[in-house]
């Protein structure tokens, strides 16, 4: 999975606590050994090495949360095809 500035995650409920009991977070950067990121509703930032993200994401700790401009380009791309 490619991970990328603005790419939104929902935080799985038993990880929530070392989160700030955030709901989601947001890439702020990655310089491809850390990922930055700020917590959703104001409750912090942090930065992780980008291991660590994508183990979270193996584990379904973290989801990713599709941003608009990419359904927008599935259904383009749907309707093209059909």
């Amino acid at each position: 999975m490619l991970i990328e500035e603005g790419n939104r995650y929902q935080i799985s409920q038993n990880v929530k606590g070392f989160f700030n009991s955030a709901e989601t977070m947001t890439v702020k950067s990655n310089n491809g050994v850390t990922v930055q990121f700020i917590l959703g509703d104001s409750k912090g930032h942090g930065s992780m090495p980008i291991e660590h993200l994508q183990y979270l994401l193996k584990r379904s700790n973290l989801t990713v949360i599709p941003n608009k401009r990419s359904l927008l380009n599935n259904e383009l791309n749907e309707e093209q095809i059909g």
